[in-house]
């Protein structure tokens, strides 16, 4: 793995400053939805050359995807989505949601550094070990991880507003109106 270089932390920055601005509340818009995707997208294109698929290659990168399918999922299942008193949808993300979602990127920096700052050998020989066959395999997996975390978590937040959209535009006592007041 290449070191990592000032466009991997403004990337991995700006993923976490997403979530940090929701601890307060904020709009949900089409802008709000889409520019993690843009993010995420910029950071597929700069690294995701292939996915390999020798040996355990293909295993790995499935197990990164599914971490952040699992961390990205439950961010945005522990972010609240609600109407203000203007009528204007809002996420709001907990304590769980940062944590999830920092859990996920703080991984994904945690490992590249110590890969590139002592681990590269022990992570060469746990490679050799379980059949995976390239760094890229490794790049693949971080990126897949990402990815879904970023894509399933923008889903739920999309799902859950259109949710509190739909509960807020109910007569009172309709069973849309009870879904939203129960998410």
């Amino acid at each position: 793995m290449s070191a990592m270089t000032i466009t991997d932390y403004l990337i991995n920055g700006l993923l976490v400053g997403l979530v940090v601005l929701q601890l307060r509340g904020r709009r949900v818009t089409m802008h709000s939805l889409l520019m993690p995707l843009a993010i995420v997208g910029v950071a597929a294109e700069e690294f995701l050359r292939s996915i390999p698929t020798a040996g355990n290659d293909l295993v790995l990168a499935v197990i990164g995807a599914s971490a952040g399918l699992l961390l990205g999922t439950g961010a945005g299942l522990f972010t609240k989505v609600f109407r203000n008193a203007k009528g204007q949808l809002i996420a709001k993300a907990t304590g769980s949601a940062a944590l999830l979602w920092v859990l996920g990127v703080g991984s994904r920096i945690g490992f590249s550094f110590y890969a590139q700052h002592g681990g590269g050998a022990a992570i060469g020989r746990f490679s050799a070990a379980h059949d995976i066959t390239t760094v890229q395999a490794w790049v693949a997996c971080l990126i897949l991880m990402s990815v879904a975390e970023v894509v399933s978590r923008t889903a739920v937040l999309a799902l859950r507003a259109r949710q509190a959209a739909t509960a807020a535009s109910a007569p009172a006592g309709s069973g849309a109106a009870r879904l939203g007041a129960a998410a």
